[in-house]
């Protein structure tokens, strides 16, 4: 979709302390302590993986080999379709979150394991572009990209990332190589952080429901401003979501004409970010190859420690991602259309694309 097409308002009713939507309860405001177990990890078995492998192929083989034309209805899952179903609705109306683990991507290489991937994703949701290009396949791995280049993504460096929010409603990763040290998974609650925000310091978390500019890092759509404008936080039919991404509203500072962040603004953002790392509320996760980490994007923020990567190029860190846009997930505000095209459930999200860009699923991070 054209930006020139995408409804720019912004509203927010939530102007002082007594606005402030009441704290979250409920699976999806958790604590690190929730989860002592492994509960939320779904173990794959040999028939589950014998299953998935022969939909692979069936569909890579009906798809010419094109990953990107590969449907739901071309990937049937009949004995493990309920439990996607099922690990779905968790992600979304539960914890958020769950991994699938045990997918042997070493023994099925790059392009079996990706298919494997993206026809599981087909069963959560449609994926979306990830890039300008139309990338609905992305690679997370280095590509010696500086981090302070305001042009550059951080999932292309080795660099710590800082607890964020993807631009869709589920993201998924699959992991098919490991860094030499380093590059952990964490997981947060962002209803639990809003939580002790409100608790402990209300005039901050006020700031939370303000909007900031932030950083297109140069994708920008057709007659779109170089950044769009959206809060952290926002409370709409009676859901808090989360969008935030803290190093692209730093950057985003760059553009004259963006709104300034306030001394204020940047002390509601600082105890959110510091808040996020609290080892009370964050949940560090081991990442194996073969693992799907699957992530709801509008409770949870997501993270990964900076890494050391083998010399062999072949050995290098990667995994592959998807953004899902879910038939059944949560309305958002108006404004989110800046970013993620509509805010029509079922057709939302990921980087919006000129017309004239077709949807393609490369198996080299280009």
């Amino acid at each position: 979709m054209d930006g020139a097409q995408i409804n720019l308002s912004i509203n927010t009713d939530i102007k002082t302390v007594a606005d402030l939507p009441p704290a979250i309860e409920g699976r999806s405001a958790w604590h690190s302590a929730d989860f002592a177990d492994d509960s939320w990890i779904e173990q794959l078995s040999d028939a589950d993986n014998a299953e998935i492998k022969s939909a692979a192929e069936a569909a890579l083989n009906s798809a010419g080999g094109d990953i990107a034309k590969i449907t739901k209805d071309a990937f049937p899952l009949p004995s493990l379709s309920g439990r996607i179903a099922a690990v779905s609705d968790e992600i979304q109306n539960g914890r958020g979150f769950a991994v699938l683990r045990g997918i042997p991507v070493e023994e099925w290489g790059t392009e079996l394991s990706a298919a494997a991937f993206y026809g599981v994703g087909a069963h959560i949701g449609k994926a979306r572009s990830q890039n300008a290009k139309g990338h609905i396949l992305g690679h997370v791995r280095d590509l010696g990209r500086d981090p302070k280049d305001p042009t550059a993504r951080i999932y292309q460096t080795t660099a710590r990332q800082t607890f964020h929010t993807d631009s869709t409603d589920i993201v998924g990763l699959v992991c098919l190589k490991t860094a030499k040290s380093g590059g952990e998974s964490m997981l947060v609650s962002a209803m639990s952080v809003y939580n002790v925000m409100r608790a402990e310091a209300p005039e901050l978390a006020l700031e939370l429901f303000q909007p900031n500019a932030v950083d297109r890092r140069g994708e920008v759509p057709v007659g779109m401003k170089e950044y769009y404008e959206l809060p952290p936080l926002t409370w709409h039919e009676g859901r808090l979501t989360v969008h935030y991404q803290r190093q692209y509203i730093d950057s985003a500072m760059r553009f004259a004409d963006a709104n300034r962040l306030t001394e204020k603004r940047i002390a509601a953002l600082d105890m959110f970010d510091k808040l996020a790392n609290d080892r009370k509320l964050k949940l560090d996760m081991e990442f194996r190859p073969g693992d799907i980490q699957l992530a709801h994007n509008h409770t949870l923020m997501h993270d990964r420690l900076d890494f050391e990567d083998w010399p062999e190029l072949d050995k290098r860190r990667h995994l592959l991602r998807l953004w899902l846009c879910t038939p059944n997930s949560r309305p958002l505000p108006d404004a989110f259309a800046q970013r993620f095209g509509s805010v029509e459930i079922g057709d939302r999200g990921g980087v919006i694309t000129a017309s004239t860009v077709a949807l393609n699923a490369p198996l080299e991070a280009i």
